[in-house]
């Protein structure tokens, strides 16, 4: 290609060819072949969860031995998690003595709280808030020797489900041992899923008067809410998935007998017949 007409002429010596390409090879046999670059060699370890993803769930990093109130085998559990195909046992995630040291938690946390104890009103859910409620009550005659009221309130007509199941639920007791009006009554669940379980003990709680104030304790907060219900004492949050069924098992009665909660998977809950009241989780 000529140049321009009036434009100096473009003059490429030679050896000035030779001398860049003779440069750039010389540098390509200094490098050597290309280096893995740093992403590619912290890639796995950047494909872990960060500690903030792993709060309240189990960990995959192994330890020495499982604490209190922590979920064993963490390795295992978290491949069970996992795995949904899966078809092992119930996985236990709360054993007898971190419920317990939850509870006796909790208790100094309501006391703390409520600067006039003997207005405090125990009202558990059935069936798994009875022995909790029941528990605390004793917790905090223990700590402030202060004799709490128990109550026992039944939430089936008051849930917002009825006109759509196919079947007729079956109706449990109801125990209050006296009104609620002025009282500071504290709700006893031991599973919160959704919020709705909580939302219809409110309205039935209304049925026995106008309380001062309501707060709620549960033992298990497993998250998927659907309402805006805060649970004010928890004893511990536990991230599932919305198809695992989340159950207290076990009895409480006079300091004897043993308590746990436990996890069931999506093929476990699949074999049980009926949902027990006390895993249902709302």
């Amino acid at each position: 290609m000529l140049p321009a007409i009036g434009a100096p002429p473009l003059l490429v010596k030679p050896e000035r060819c030779l001398y860049f390409v003779s440069s750039v090879l010389e540098t390509v046999s200094v490098l050597g072949p290309p280096t893995v670059s740093w992403y590619d060699a912290h890639r796995r370890a950047l494909l872990i969860p960060s500690s903030e993803s792993e709060k309240g769930a189990p960990s995959v990093t192994q330890e020495s031995g499982p604490r209190e109130g922590q979920i064993t085998g963490r390795t295992t559990a978290t491949a069970a998690v996992v795995d949904e195909s899966s078809d092992s046992a119930i996985r236990v995630v709360f054993e007898d003595r971190g419920i317990r040291r939850a509870l006796m938690r909790m208790s100094h946390e309501i006391l703390e709280r409520n600067e006039a104890p003997e207005l405090l009103y125990l009202v558990a859910i059935p069936n798994g808030g009875v022995p909790l409620a029941r528990q605390l009550a004793e917790n905090i005659h223990e700590i402030a020797g202060v004799e709490v009221e128990v109550g026992v309130l039944d939430t089936t007509l008051y849930r917002d489900d009825l006109a759509t199941r196919s079947e007729r639920p079956a109706l449990r007791e109801t125990v209050m041992p006296s009104e609620v009006d002025d009282r500071i009554v504290v709700l006893v669940d031991d599973v919160v899923k959704t919020g709705r379980t909580i939302r219809a003990a409110m309205d039935a709680l209304m049925d026995f008067g106008r309380p001062r104030s309501v707060q709620v304790v549960g033992l298990v907060d497993r998250g998927h809410r659907e309402l805006p219900i805060k649970i004010d004492f928890v004893g511990k949050n536990l991230p599932t998935r919305s198809s695992e069924m989340v159950r207290l098992q076990g009895t409480l009665s006079d300091g004897d007998g043993a308590l746990e909660i436990v996890v069931l998977s999506r093929a476990k809950r699949a074999e049980t017949s009926s949902v027990s009241a006390t895993g249902r989780g709302a």
